[in-house]
C-alpha cells in the first residue's frame, strides 16, 4: 500500500461568533423596555382612576363588567334588545331619562329667573332692587341671594324687621316661583361681629331674621308646605373672607330647590 494512503486527514474546525456579547445578544433589551412600558401604562391607570370621582369610577368598572345572559332567549342579536341585556338597557334608560328630566327642569328654573327678571323691570325702583339681588342656577336649585348694600341693608339695624326694599323683593319673588312647583329653602347668614362683644349675637340674628323671611314669604301668598328648610347660619359662610364685618357678608338665599338631580 501507497505510503501517503496511511497520513491522518486534517480537520479545520470553525469557531462561530455570535456579535453582540453574551446575554443571547439585544434580546433581553427589547424584553426589559416592554415590561418597562408596562408599568409606566400600569401606574398610569392607577394615578387615572385616583383622579376621577367615585360616580365616574363606578362607570368605568359598570363599563367593563361583562353581561352574562342567564339562558338564550334573554338576549341575542335577533332579541328585541339586539344582544344588550335587559339589565343595561333599563341602566341605559334610566339615566338617558334622567337627563332629560334634569335638563327640562333647569329650562323651568330658567323661566323662573326670566320670570322675576320681567317683573323687576316693571317697577319703579328696579334699578336700586336689582343691586340687591344675584340669581345662581346651581346643582341644589335657583338661588336668589340677596344683600346689604353699604348704607342701604335689607334689615333695620341690627335687627331683624325688614325694610321696605326686602317686602318688595320678597312679593317679586314669590310671585315668579309659583309657576312651578319646587320646594322653597331659606337661609340667612350674617357678617361677623367683634370679638369684644360679651354676647355675640350672630346665632340669634340669624335665626330671627330667616324665620322673618319664612313669615315674608307666607305673608306674599306662598304655600307654606313647599317651604323645606328655614335656617340661620350665623357667619360661618362669609361672601367677603376678607372682611369679615363687611355688609354684603349679611344676606339671604332664597333656593327653589331642584326635584330632579343627576
Amino acid at each position: 500500500m501507497d505510503r501517503s494512503d496511511n497520513v491522518r486527514p486534517i480537520i479545520i474546525k470553525r469557531k462561530k461568533v455570535v456579535a453582540g456579547g453574551g446575554h443571547h445578544g439585544g434580546a433581553w433589551k427589547v424584553a426589559y423596555a416592554d415590561f418597562v412600558t408596562a408599568m409606566m401604562a400600569f401606574f398610569l391607570m392607577l394615578w387615572l382612576l385616583g383622579s376621577v370621582s367615585e360616580d365616574e369610577r363606578k362607570g368605568i368598572a359598570d363599563y367593563f363588567t361583562p353581561t352574562f345572559s342567564l339562558d338564550s332567549s334573554s338576549s341575542g342579536s335577533d332579541g328585541a334588545f339586539g344582544g344588550a341585556s335587559l339589565s343595561t338597557v333599563t341602566s341605559v334608560t334610566d339615566e338617558v331619562a334622567t337627563a332629560e328630566a334634569f335638563q327640562a327642569e333647569t329650562a323651568e328654573l330658567q323661566d323662573v329667573a326670566d320670570q322675576f327678571a320681567a317683573l323687576a323691570g316693571e317697577s319703579a325702583f328696579a334699578e336700586q332692587l336689582l343691586q340687591h339681588v344675584n340669581i345662581k342656577l346651581t346643582d341644589e336649585g335657583l338661588v336668589f341671594e340677596l344683600t346689604d348694600l353699604a348704607g342701604a341693608p335689607l334689615f333695620e339695624g341690627d335687627g331683624a324687621e325688614p325694610r321696605p326694599v326686602l317686602v318688595h323683593l320678597t312679593a317679586l319673588i314669590t310671585s315668579a316661583i309659583r309657576i312651578v312647583e319646587n320646594p322653597l329653602a331659606i337661609g340667612v347668614h350674617s357678617q361677623s361681629f367683634p370679638a369684644v362683644l360679651r354676647d355675640n349675637p350672630v346665632w340669634r340674628l340669624t335665626v330671627q331674621r330667616a324665620q322673618a323671611m319664612r313669615e315674608l314669604v307666607e305673608g306674599s301668598d306662598f304655600p307654606p308646605d313647599r317651604l323645606r328648610r328655614v335656617t340661620g347660619h350665623a357667619d360661618r359662610s362669609l361672601a367677603d373672607t376678607g372682611n369679615a364685618m363687611a355688609p354684603e357678608n349679611n344676606r339671604i338665599e332664597l333656593v327653589l330647590l331642584r326635584q330632579t338631580r343627576r
